[in-house]
C-alpha cells in the first residue's frame, strides 16, 4: 500500500527515531533525580523533630538532662510496623549485621552461606567474626537460589544470610524451609527492602533474626542507622548486650550480670536519640515512599513487557516489591552494553554523583568478584585471619569470578536503574520513551 506521508514527514519521523548516540535528539536533557528514597520526603517535620530533641539537650539513649526516650519509642514503633516482638536500634546496617552474628554465636570453625549479589558489609561481618563465607549462586530473582543454597550446606554450616536485594524480596519461604530442615539459622538482610513483603508478611519476620539499614540510599533514612529485629527473646537479650557494653538490661535499664548467656562483649553500636527521632518521622512516611516507587516502577515495567527481546527480573510477590530498582535482562552482554550506552545518551542518567542505569558488572561492591579483599582473602592482622585459623582448616574457598556462574551471566546481561521516590509523570514517560526508542533501534522487537 502506498504511503500518504510526504518526504518531509518521513524525514521528520526518521529524525525523531534516530538514536541520540547516532546524532538524533535525546529524549531528555535534565538528569533524573538521585535515588535517595527517604531523603526526597524529608521536610519540616524532620526538622521540627530534630530541633525539639536538640532543645532537650539529651542525645544519649539511656540518660540525659531531659531524656526523650526516642530510641525506645522508635524500637517499639518499628517492631509494630513489622509485626515482630523485639527491635534493637543501632548505628548502621553494618553494625546490625555484626550485632546479629554475635547474638547468633558465629565464630571460627563455622561456615555462613552468603549470596553472590549483596553488599560488601554482609561478607565483612562474617569474616570479622572469624567465620568463613560460602558463596551461593543467585537466580533470576537476583537473590539466593534455593538449589544453590542446598548444595552449599556442609556439617560446618551454621547459617544462611538471605539478602533481599534491590528492593524486592528473595524466595524467603523456600530458604526458610532449607534452614529449618538443616537446623541452621536464617538471617534476613533487609537493608535494601525495608517495607517489602511476601504474601502479606513483611521481610525480616521469616528468619531467626533480621537486619535493616537507614543509610542515605535506603527507603527510610536518618543519614546512617540500622536495626536488629527478632521474635526470639534470648536472641534479643544477646543483641542488646552486644550492641551495648556487653550485658543485657532489665526493664528498668539496669545491666544484668547474673545470666551467663547474656554476659558477652560489647560493640558500642547504640543508636543516638537524634537519629531515632528522625527515624520515627520517616517511618510514618515509609508507606507513601514505597507506594510512589512501586507506582513508577510498575508503570515502566508494563511498557517494557511489550518487548520480547528483554526480560524483567522475576519478582516473587509484585505487591511486596518496594520498587526502588528496575532490573532488565538482555540476550547477551554486548546487547546489554549497547542498550545501556544508548539509554545514557538519551538522557537516562542522574547527576554526576549518582550511580544509576549501569550494566551490573559496573555495580561495584555489590558483586562478589568486585570485592578485592574477598577474592584475595585479605586479613587485617597480616597473618591470614580468619582464613588461616586452625579452626578453619579445610574450609578454604575460592571467590574469584567464576565461582557463581549463574550470577556472572546475569550480571553481564543486566542493567540496573534506580527508581527514585519523586519521579514525575514526565520523568516516567521519558524513561519509557527512551527504552522504547532504544529497543526498537536495537531490534528488541515489540509484541
Amino acid at each position: 500500500m502506498k504511503s500518504d506521508k510526504t518526504v518531509a514527514e518521513v524525514k521528520a519521523e526518521e529524525a525523531a527515531n534516530r538514536l541520540a548516540i547516532h546524532g538524533g535528539a535525546a529524549v531528555r536533557r535534565e538528569p533524573l533525580p538521585l535515588e535517595f528514597p527517604g531523603i526526597h520526603y524529608l521536610d519540616e517535620e524532620e526538622i521540627d523533630a530534630a530541633v525539639r530533641l536538640l532543645r532537650s539537650r539529651s542525645l544519649f539513649r539511656f540518660y540525659g538532662v531531659d531524656l526523650q526516650n526516642e530510641a525506645v519509642a522508635f524500637e517499639a514503633e518499628f517492631a509494630q510496623w513489622l509485626d515482630v516482638r523485639h527491635a534493637v536500634a543501632v548505628t548502621s546496617g553494618t553494625g546490625a549485621l555484626n550485632v546479629t552474628l554475635s547474638a547468633l554465636g558465629v565464630g571460627p570453625g563455622q561456615e555462613v552461606i552468603v549470596p553472590a549479589y549483596m553488599w560488601v558489609s554482609v561478607i565483612a561481618a562474617v569474616v570479622n567474626h572469624g567465620a568463613i563465607p560460602v558463596l551461593a549462586d543467585i537466580d533470576d530473582t537476583f537473590c539466593l537460589d534455593p538449589k544453590s543454597v542446598e548444595a552449599c550446606i556442609t556439617p560446618r554450616t551454621s547459617g544462611i544470610i538471605l539478602v533481599h536485594m534491590s528492593g524486592a524480596p528473595g524466595d524467603v519461604k523456600a530458604i526458610r524451609q532449607i534452614a529449618s530442615r538443616h537446623h541452621i539459622f536464617l538471617l534476613e538482610d533487609c537493608a535494601q527492602c525495608n517495607g517489602g513483603s511476601v504474601d502479606g508478611q513483611k521481610v525480616g519476620t521469616f528468619g531467626d533474626m533480621a537486619t535493616f539499614s537507614f543509610q542515605m540510599n535506603k527507603n527510610m533514612t536518618s543519614g546512617e542507622g540500622g536495626c536488629v529485629v527478632t521474635n526470639d527473646l534470648r536472641l534479643y537479650h544477646r543483641a542488646v548486650a552486644c550492641h551495648d557494653v556487653g550485658y543485657a538490661r532489665d526493664e528498668q535499664g539496669r545491666l544484668v550480670f547474673s545470666e551467663p548467656d547474656y554476659c558477652l562483649w560489647g560493640e558500642g553500636y547504640r543508636l543516638d536519640e537524634l537519629r531515632a527521632t528522625l527515624l520515627r518521622v520517616q517511618l510514618g512516611k515509609l508507606p507513601r515512599i514505597i507506594a510512589a516507587m512501586h507506582r513508577s516502577k510498575y508503570r515502566i515495567r508494563k511498557a517494557l513487557e511489550a518487548f520480547t527481546g528483554v526480560r524483567l527480573r522475576r519478582i516473587i510477590d509484585p505487591d511486596g516489591d518496594t520498587g526502588c530498582f528496575l532490573i532488565t535482562i538482555y540476550p547477551d552482554a554486548e546487547t546489554a552494553r549497547r542498550v545501556n550506552r544508548a539509554l545514557r545518551v538519551e538522557g537516562i542518567v542522574t547527576c554526576p554523583q549518582g550511580v544509576s542505569n549501569v550494566v551490573m558488572t559496573d555495580w561495584g561492591l555489590h558483586l562478589y568478584y568486585n570485592v578485592p579483599s574477598l577474592v584475595n582473602r585479605t586479613s587485617i592482622d597480616g597473618r591470614g585471619f580468619p582464613w588461616k585459623l586452625a579452626e578453619n582448616a579445610g574450609l578454604e574457598r575460592q571467590y574469584a569470578k567464576g565461582a557463581c556462574p549463574a550470577a556472572d551471566d546475569l550480571f553481564a546481561r543486566s542493567i540496573i536503574l534506580a527508581i527514585p521516590s519523586c519521579l514525575t509523570d514526565r520523568d516516567e514517560t521519558d524513561i519509557i520513551e527512551a527504552f522504547q526508542k532504544v529497543m526498537r533501534a536495537t531490534s528488541l522487537s515489540a509484541t
